[in-house]
């Protein structure tokens, strides 16, 4: 098969389409999109979108363009695809400025990811519905004007409840990250081990709160138990089981023969949590004197050894389902390796490795370039520039812990 003109499908497409950049201003539009709007393309591309078409000045309830920036702006934040409610706005007529027409709009806007899984355009189609909407009265203007009124006033309902519904999720992200700030070890209790902790916390209100961390000072020498751990839900109740689940692998860890036991009893104890389903963790015994770390995962991302001569090893030696995968439990297993002194180990959760459409193993392997190239830098400065090269700009749509420890 030829080479496709996609350029060429995009002026084809029936409907009005519009591609904007991150920024929001016209990147292109399709041939339907100038006609359906009155403009040309040069009064269109390159342009803000808000520019190019403003709210009604004469009409002081005017919301269109204030209802279209928040669906564009989530679509950014989240990267997914999102149908709006019917619009009413006005449009600025090209051929007697000054003077507006009313039109009603049917928008959905949708996401464009680069490689990275980065956003780097917004596609915006629009449907318009203003001839429906005023021929649904037959020939009587009277009843056109009532279901027009009645469209737009459901229309607005729809739109403040929407706009309850995430004031109402920003509220509840902000106590769970309250929680969850609370329930994690403080930064000065991590500093003394030569460590470094990060937290970054999804963008939007859902898929927060899940993930955590814990350093823990092991009975017997110089030895440090390093754990992360991943809870699916979000909001409250993902942290309130994150609490639970932490807290019992931390007093598990310290009676433990190992990081094998610990896992098992951590098991044990999320099949009677509500809200630990399919929930994984990982942990590593470093001992200092031996210069050995024995670890054990349970459906967790494998910990990374980042050796002094920047060879890279992943732990994934011992690598078992889930903590509540089996529901009659088998004894788990470990591994151990060994380091010499000034080697790295961190671990971490998925937000840091996955992106849509991308193989597991192209973020491992991003992983592993980025703490070899910066592996002589502090436990903060690698953990920052860590974040910095592998998180999208706009942030990850998935929770991220980062622990590093130079041993």
């Amino acid at each position: 098969m030829r080479d496709i003109d996609y350029a060429a499908v995009f002026q084809s497409l029936p409907g009005m389409v519009s591609l904007l950049t991150p920024d929001l201003v016209f990147a292109d539009a399709n041939r339907q999109y100038l006609h359906g709007t009155g403009r040309t393309r040069e009064q269109v591309v390159g342009h803000r979108i808000f520019d190019v078409f403003p709210d009604n000045p004469n009409d002081p309830s005017a919301t269109g363009m204030r209802n279209l920036t928040a669906s564009l702006h989530r679509v950014l934040a989240t990267g997914q695809r999102d149908a709006m409610a019917l619009q009413r706005y006005d449009v600025e007529s090209a051929e007697r400025p000054g003077e507006w027409e009313e039109r009603y709009w049917s928008p959905v806007n949708a996401p464009v990811f680069d490689a990275d899984g980065r956003v780097v355009l917004l596609v915006h189609r629009v449907e318009e519905v203003t001839e429906l909407i005023k021929a649904r009265g037959g020939n009587s203007g009277s009843r056109a004007r009532v279901l027009e009124a009645e469209l737009y006033t459901r229309a607005r309902e729809l739109q403040e409840l929407n706009e309850r519904l995430r004031d109402a999720h920003a509220r509840e992200r902000e106590v769970a990250l309250a929680l969850q700030e609370a329930m994690l070890p403080a930064g000065a209790q991590v500093r003394h081990r030569g460590a470094a902790v990060r937290y970054r916390p999804a963008v939007g209100a859902l898929n927060v709160c899940g993930d955590w961390y814990d350093l823990v000072d092991l009975v017997g020498g110089r030895r440090l138990g390093v754990s992360v751990g991943d809870v699916v839900g979000h909001g409250l109740e993902a942290a309130g089981v994150m609490g639970q689940l932490r807290s019992a692998l931390s007093a598990a860890s310290r009676v433990a023969g190992g990081p094998a036991e610990a896992l098992d009893v951590l098991g044990r104890y999320a099949g009677v949590v509500d809200g630990a389903e399919s929930a994984t963790a990982v942990t590593t015994f470093v001992d200092f004197d031996a210069r050995t770390i024995t670890y054990s995962s349970a459906g967790h991302p494998p910990p990374v050894l980042v050796h002094t001569d920047g060879r890279v090893e992943f732990l994934d030696r011992a690598t078992d389902p889930p903590l509540d995968a089996r529901p009659d439990p088998v004894p788990r297993v470990q591994a151990e390796t060994t380091y010499a002194d000034g080697a790295t180990l961190v671990l971490y959760t998925d937000g840091l490795i996955e992106r849509r459409r991308e193989d597991i193993d192209t973020g491992l392997a991003r992983l592993a370039d980025a703490l070899r190239r910066h592996r002589d830098d502090d436990p903060d400065r690698l953990a920052d520039a860590v974040l910095l090269e592998l998180l999208p700009p706009g942030g990850a749509t998935d929770d991220t812990a980062l622990v590093v420890v130079r041993l």
